[in-house]
């Protein structure tokens, strides 16, 4: 499905690129990802055929590496040019991201094992209800 949701972006700049030579915006590709994740989500929602008990985590996981690759990106367009290492950077970024994934479950029980105090201090942690 990430791919999927990846997919219109990733076209829109070859075609921009290669096709007709057009400098194809940079909130042009952030707001159309924005828009196929929040989608994807709520599509899945909305076909589950049962109450999905949400947590914190897939959330938190996601804005936190998408705002830090954001970041990235902008300081990386500042000089108005992506050079070949830049490129490659944020193509590692992709990379790391999908090995995140793959690790997920331990980075989830590392993570949480850090911030269980933090709950403790707030309360337990509760899925959401309808």
């Amino acid at each position: 499905m990430a791919a999927g949701g990846s997919a219109p972006e990733l076209f829109t700049s070859i075609f921009g690129l290669f096709v007709v030579d057009s400098d194809v915006g940079f909130g042009t590709i952030v707001g159309s990802a924005v828009f196929n994740v929040l989608f994807v989500i709520a599509a899945c929602a909305v076909f589950a055929g049962q109450v999905l008990h949400l947590t914190w985590w897939p959330l938190a996981r996601d804005c936190t590496y998408y705002i830090v690759c954001l970041i990235i990106l902008v300081l990386m367009i500042a000089d108005q040019e992506i050079t070949w290492y830049e490129a490659l950077i944020l193509l590692f970024l992709y990379v790391l991201y999908v090995v995140m994934m793959k690790y997920n479950s331990q980075l989830q029980i590392f993570v949480t094992g850090k911030t269980s105090t933090m709950f403790e201090l707030v309360g337990k942690e509760e899925p959401l209800a309808r």
